[in-house]
């Protein structure tokens, strides 16, 4: 079965400016890009060379927030509405100015007892004024590990809070790292989600460097999502151990 790829410039070829990361991606053999926070890009350069190389992009992040302060994500965060939706603002805007297919709406840490109430209106919000240019918006659990106190953790809540806001293209970023390195069967989650995941990401358990490698066999995983249904390209969310290009035997073996 062949799987088609995407490389997420959030983490590979960060020494390059984003642009000359596409490049890199199209050269390397990925047949998509994703990206994190590309707002200090001029979207213009950035267009130009997905032009240049024909590469879509599968989504972006919302901003974090005030990293001094320790933000991570705002739309969950009771009291920072007008933030979070300036930031949902901002996402879409770059996200229709390249042609970005989806933004992740990052929900930040918070153990609020409204912050669900508060994440579904921002969720709603920003599905509404995402629709008339078909843009999906996403959400992402993230584990314990890796974002403490962060406030989706997992797929059942994540799937449950999509059913609440009410709204079609809402979806579920199921990343297969934060699924295992929260201990949890990755295909078992994946079969029981499927219906709601958007894009699927992964990256070696547990140290998130390339995938050929770590607790989860994803030479044998991936191709078994594909036949559970999912037909989008995989997002290679990984942190090279060393640089990007040495670490990229694992792509053509698999593509």
């Amino acid at each position: 079965m062949s799987l088609s790829f995407s490389a997420n410039l959030g983490f590979l070829w960060t020494e390059l400016p984003l642009p000359d990361a596409v490049r890199a991606a199209k050269r390397a053999g990925f047949t998509a890009v994703e990206l994190h926070w590309p707002y200090a890009t001029d979207a213009m350069e950035m267009k130009q060379a997905l032009a240049e190389t024909g590469l879509p992009v599968l989504g972006l992040n919302t901003s974090r927030g005030n990293l001094e302060n320790g933000d991570f994500g705002l739309s969950a965060l009771p009291g920072r509405e007008r933030d979070a939706r300036a930031a949902i603002d901002q996402a879409l805007a770059y996200a229709e100015a390249i042609g970005a297919s989806a933004v992740h709406v990052m929900a930040g840490k918070t153990g609020a007892p409204e912050a669900r109430e508060t994440f579904i209106d921002n969720l709603r919000y920003a599905a509404d004024k995402a629709a008339p240019s078909g843009i999906t918006i996403l959400i992402e659990p993230i584990n314990r590990h890796d974002a403490p106190g962060y406030f989706l953790r997992d797929n059942e809540t994540a799937a449950a809070i999509i059913a609440e806001a009410g709204r079609a293209n809402i979806r579920i970023m199921f990343d297969c790292y934060h699924v295992g390195r929260a201990g949890k069967p990755v295909l078992e989650e994946f079969e029981a989600h499927k219906d709601r995941i958007g894009h699927v990401q992964f990256a070696a358990v547990p140290d998130r460097g390339e995938p050929d490698s770590g607790e989860i066999d994803f030479a044998c995983l991936l191709p078994k999502l594909a036949e559970g249904g999912y037909r989008g390209h995989f997002g290679a969310e990984y942190r090279p151990r060393s640089t990007t290009e040495a670490g990229l035997g694992w792509l053509a073996a698999w593509r």
